[in-house]
């Protein structure tokens, strides 16, 4: 089963082009600058703009404009979040979210109310009102709403782009464990690179209202060709598995495909699967290992391509080590001093104290 999206949208000063088959499970990032589409794509899904195109939700098809066929936005069983919560506030937590479940028939309900109200850590708020709560209670109240609709697909614009810092910081953490938790595909809109990061299983990169790059996250970030720069905060994500720790260092032993990393302990059980970033700036090279370095992580790879980077004194270099991709950033000065090149089997050294959970 997949997600399939496929329209054509003209506007004067606006246009839309979009081919995608999308996996039906854990979160989707849709990226991009703002103006690029991605809301435009998002509320066609949904059908609250029309364009000739093709939808089709795993196994139900929400649109085919060649068979005149188009399900109305009340029958796609589609959750939607906003930037903005939209809560009623006249009404409870407990009010809005049961508003929410009215909405859907008794016999195509399957998501348990009281396990969302759980999963999102709202009971203490069930009692309040939208004006008694934080920006990130808000959201998590929106979900909760949308989710107990029982929704084939969740569509997330922007949720979390009106929330500082710390609100971000809370609600990330809920956000991780819906697609798993309920078994539900996520299609999310933001152009914020740590969220991407922390969340995305697979990102779509639009310009100008095409679809210029789409894959699994780690082979997306590490690519080369494409005009997604985030600058400082250029990097990779690594999926591993905590299999040790080290009690007197503070530290814990992450197994990912390409060997084995050492980063801070985050208190994470032996056998928990855990997302690390690692940034290019925190990458260096070597062409033979060095043990009188401060560095504790080293991975031999491939180099699978050098391109330019955004100052003309840098360069980012793409590894590869089994199915784990890496990027480093270092100057053209060094890279000509190591005579670097494609096809080099060298070694990436890594900070422990710089990897990202």
């Amino acid at each position: 089963m997949s997600i399939i999206a496929r329209f054509s949208l003209n506007r004067p000063n606006f246009t839309l082009n979009t081919k995608l088959i999308l996996p039906d499970t854990g979160i989707t990032a849709l990226f991009g600058a703002s103006g690029t589409g991605k809301t435009t794509l998002l509320r066609l899904i949904a059908g609250l703009e029309k364009a000739h195109g093709y939808c089709q939700v795993q196994d139900t098809i929400w649109q085919d404009s060649t068979q005149n066929l188009f399900i109305p936005v009340c029958r796609r069983a589609v959750g939607f979040v906003f930037q903005d919560a939209q809560l009623f506030p006249h009404l409870t937590v407990l009010k809005n979210i049961e508003y929410g479940l009215q909405r859907t028939p008794k016999t195509q309900r399957h998501i348990n109310p009281e396990h969302v109200i759980k999963l999102l850590g709202i009971k203490p708020l069930l009692t309040r009102f939208p004006a008694r709560l934080s920006g990130g209670e808000r959201q998590r109240v929106a979900i909760a709403r949308s989710l107990v609709t029982s929704p084939k697909l969740l569509l997330m614009d922007e949720p979390l782009a009106s929330l500082d810092h710390a609100r971000k910081q809370e609600i990330l953490p809920y956000l991780e464990c819906l697609p798993q938790e309920l078994n539900i595909p996520i299609l999310y809109v933001s152009h914020a690179h740590d969220e991407i990061a922390r969340l995305a299983d697979y990102l779509v990169v639009l310009e100008s209202g095409r679809v210029i790059a789409n894959g699994p996250l780690g082979e997306i970030l590490a690519r080369l060709d494409i005009p997604i720069r985030f600058g400082e905060e250029a990097g990779v994500v690594l999926n591993g598995v905590v299999t040790a720790r080290d009690l007197d260092w503070h530290l814990m032993q992450v197994t990912c495909s390409g060997g084995i990393l050492w980063v801070r302990d985050g208190s994470q059980t032996i056998g928990h699967s855990i997302r690390l970033r690692v940034l290019a700036r925190d990458v260096s090279l070597a062409l033979t290992i060095n043990n009188d370095a401060s560095i504790m992580n080293r991975l031999q790879v491939t180099i699978a391509e050098i391109g330019q980077d955004a100052h003309p004194a840098l360069l980012l270099v793409r590894l590869v080590c089994d199915d784990l991709y890496l990027l480093a950033r270092l100057t053209k000065r060094s890279a000509t001093m190591l005579k670097l090149c494609p096809g080099m089997r060298i070694w990436a050294q890594i900070k422990a104290a710089a990897v990202i959970e």
